[in-house]
């Protein structure tokens, strides 16, 4: 099993920025010692402020600066125009696609591809069977534990790679119904790009005030931010080859420097960890990876235990 350092690589952005933002969300990524960047439209296809050439450019410019560029697709495809824009992304020949759904799996069947988080990969068998069309690296999905990666690794194919997602609110659910329109009352199709009003989503607190979920169009996400940090030195034991950081609207350079910091040494996990902590907006949680309910917090929990 490989034991060798993983790479840092940064998932698509999640949400609706300006146009500009996102190409100095980018300007400033490509100074990071991030090592793979996914980018592009994972969640809806009405986030038009960027065409497919602006993506292209973007890539580009990643590239320039020495990042291995990912091109992702939409994990819910609803209609023939977001058919014709993900086949116009499987058809260039120079960026490695993340498939985010089954219909991109097909359309690059034959050639390396990235499977996302959304993909439902929960065996070997499932494993596999995708290697044999293609697949160069895997997403664990965030619901899996390490017990189930590490059954997973022991039967990985050859030349397959293990990304984990490490870091940001967890991506839970899909719907075609756009759940921050709904929360404003509105029709899908007269959302008003409501979730532009919000950089991070739009985060929904239980009856006793306590942060929930995060709405963020079709997508539900966990309010808490999954955080893997402490136990980098874990997934690096079970053969992982990249940790994934989902990109937020403030710090994510700081976020990704704190990771590259626990990985050049296992001793600057705790102290990393600390000053992650004071980035974090609301709690953190880690209970999948132990094969708890996600909301969990191993730290917290033991510490309740202890006292």
């Amino acid at each position: 099993m490989n034991k060798l350092q993983p790479k840092i690589a940064l998932g698509p952005i999640l949400y609706y920025w300006t146009r500009d933002d996102v190409f100095d969300f980018y300007e400033n990524i490509a100074n990071t010692s991030v090592d793979i960047v996914y980018i592009g439209e994972a969640i809806c296809s009405k986030r038009k402020l960027l065409r497919t050439d602006d993506w292209l450019q973007i890539a580009e410019k990643l590239t320039s600066a020495g990042k291995e560029v990912i091109l992702s697709t939409l994990t819910l495809l609803e209609a023939e125009s977001e058919l014709k824009t993900l086949r116009k992304l499987c058809a260039n020949k120079k960026f490695m696609i993340e498939a985010n759904d089954m219909a991109a799996v097909q359309l690059m069947e034959g050639r390396d591809f990235v499977t996302g988080p959304s993909v439902n990969i929960y065996n070997a068998h499932t494993l596999k069977k995708l290697a044999s069309a293609g697949l160069h690296r895997w997403t664990l999905p965030v619901e899996l534990s390490r017990a189930t990666l590490a059954d997973i690794q022991q039967e990985r194919p050859e030349g397959v790679e293990t990304e984990v997602f490490v870091y940001g609110r967890l991506p839970l659910a899909y719907s075609a119904r756009c759940f921050t329109a709904r929360y404003y009352n509105l029709a899908k199709d007269d959302c008003q790009y409501r979730c532009s009003d919000y950089a991070d989503g739009l985060t929904l607190s239980s009856q006793d005030n306590k942060s929930f979920l995060t709405l963020n169009g079709i997508q539900i996400q966990s309010a808490c931010f999954y955080n893997l940090l402490p136990v980098l030195g874990e997934i690096k034991q079970l053969g992982v080859e990249v940790i994934r950081i989902s990109p937020q609207s403030r710090h994510t350079d700081k976020i990704i420097e704190l990771f590259r910091q626990g990985l050049s040494n296992q001793k600057n996990i705790e102290a990393a960890n600390v000053q992650l902590k004071k980035l974090i907006p609301v709690d953190s949680c880690d209970g999948y990876w132990y094969g708890h309910p996600g909301m969990a917090d191993e730290i917290k929990i033991s510490m309740a235990n202890i006292a």
